[in-house]
């Protein structure tokens, strides 16, 4: 039996993409991811994220990642964007699932395969918790590079979320090109 955890990262920050994450394993594996050190991402440091993410990818666990850009973001809304970029995430994967975990309380629309939505699985459900740290660990990877683009806004090291450092860079310098434009920003 294939199973397909789906969750995803950025979802609350004013810049950057959302990006989610899907993986597949075999019922029988579940085991493995334990024993990888897998758990909620938020339950982990960024290194601790790292290290597990390497162990994912040196193991050979089928994963497919997909982005939503702030445009995306901006145009179809934060939860659409969220639920185009798992879908594509999920159809991406070269497995056929037999049921489809989705972290939050919607199902993904346009997905042909059998779904639970549950609220909070990224903290019970070992496939969706990797599925976390991936998403996760690949949107951090991503706002470090534009950290360097976008100098002076801090994104290596809020992400873009609402910081207040991050809000008094937007204050003092404007919207950057990855900024969402449809998030409210509160001055300082």
């Amino acid at each position: 039996m294939i199973i397909v955890g789906v969750d995803e990262a950025g979802r609350g920050p004013l810049a950057g993409p959302v990006v989610a994450a899907a993986v597949a394993i075999d019922r029988n594996d579940v085991y493995a991811l334990k024993q990888l050190g897998v758990r909620d991402s938020k339950a982990l440091s960024p290194r601790m994220r790292e290290k597990v993410f390497e162990e994912l990818a040196s193991r050979d666990i089928i994963y497919k990642v997909q982005a939503a850009s702030p445009n995306r973001i901006d145009r179809d809304n934060i939860l659409q964007a969220t639920l185009w970029a798992m879908g594509k995430a999920i159809c991406g994967l070269p497995v056929v699932p037999d049921v489809v975990i989705v972290d939050g309380s919607f199902a993904v629309p346009g997905v042909p395969y059998l779904q639970r939505a549950i609220p909070k699985a990224d903290k019970h459900i070992l496939v969706v918790s990797a599925a976390s740290i991936i998403a996760k660990v690949i949107r951090d990877k991503v706002m470090e590079i534009y950290d360097r683009l976008y100098p002076g806004y801090g994104f290596a090291s809020h992400k873009g979320y609402p910081t207040v450092e991050h809000r008094r860079a937007l204050m003092a310098m404007g919207p950057s090109p990855i900024h969402r434009k449809t998030f409210r920003w509160k001055e300082v």
